[in-house]
């Protein structure tokens, strides 16, 4: 399947209405927020602090009254400089390139299936800044397969999962983790669109280097195309 053909059969798709988190939240109810290097309102707060991240996500949400903040696809973000899991003095092989869409939202909230498919893989990512606990579905439409992953869950959403189970869309499949389990950050689902898993199990990466970009550009899809946001 060739790129063109991905983008056409996800918008396709996308004709429905389509949720990642908790169905009963109307889509009124987002909000972008932009956490890239040049928005300087990250300057006042220590964007190494789960808590204070967490603070100031709860004030743009509450200023707004707004209940999920949304952004991030290909944003190119400074808060992966605190991890060294990221972390390279190389302006070109540092990753700090985010490849999904980032929902802001409570510890606890439901996570849904994008698509109908099946849980193609899970694990639990514990270097510090990763995802934590993270689901990937594989879904199959119209002769085309493609992936969804779901990061920054809590750990018991991995509980008792098995490999090949079917799952359907607008499922619950999983619930947003806390900060001490999720990689530590302030409560979000990242929610990412993936057209060739590369091998990878329970795993992939959602932020990349400038060097690798052109690539992740034609093997990831802009959430918010999908979720009309």
């Amino acid at each position: 399947m060739n790129s063109q053909h991905f983008k056409s059969l996800l918008k396709e798709i996308a004709s429905q209405q389509i949720f990642v988190i908790d169905a009963s939240i109307s889509k009124s109810d987002y909000t972008p927020i932009d956490l890239s290097k040049t928005n300087t309102d990250l300057d006042a707060f220590n964007i190494s602090s789960s808590r204070d991240w967490t603070i100031y996500i709860t004030n743009y949400l509450k200023k707004r009254n707004k209940k999920v903040a949304f952004g991030g696809y290909l944003e190119t973000r400074g808060i992966y400089n605190r991890s060294d899991y990221f972390n390279n003095q190389n302006l070109e092989t540092e990753r700090n390139i985010h490849l999904g869409l980032d929902l802001w939202i409570d510890a606890g909230t439901s996570v849904l299936a994008a698509f109908s498919g099946e849980i193609h893989s899970f694990k639990d990512n514990t270097n510090f800044g990763d995802y934590g606990p993270t689901i990937i579905l594989k879904h199959k439409q119209n002769g085309f397969v493609f992936y969804t992953l779901y990061g920054h869950l809590s750990r018991a959403s991995l509980a008792n999962l098995t490999v090949g189970v079917k799952v359907t869309q607008g499922e619950t499949i999983a619930y947003l983790g806390k900060a001490d389990v999720n990689g530590d950050y302030a409560p979000h689902l990242h929610f990412q669109i993936i057209k060739d898993l590369q091998a990878h199990f329970g795993d992939y990466p959602g932020v990349c280097s400038k060097q690798d970009l052109e690539f992740y550009k034609v093997n990831t899809f802009s959430p918010e195309l999908i979720l009309k946001l």
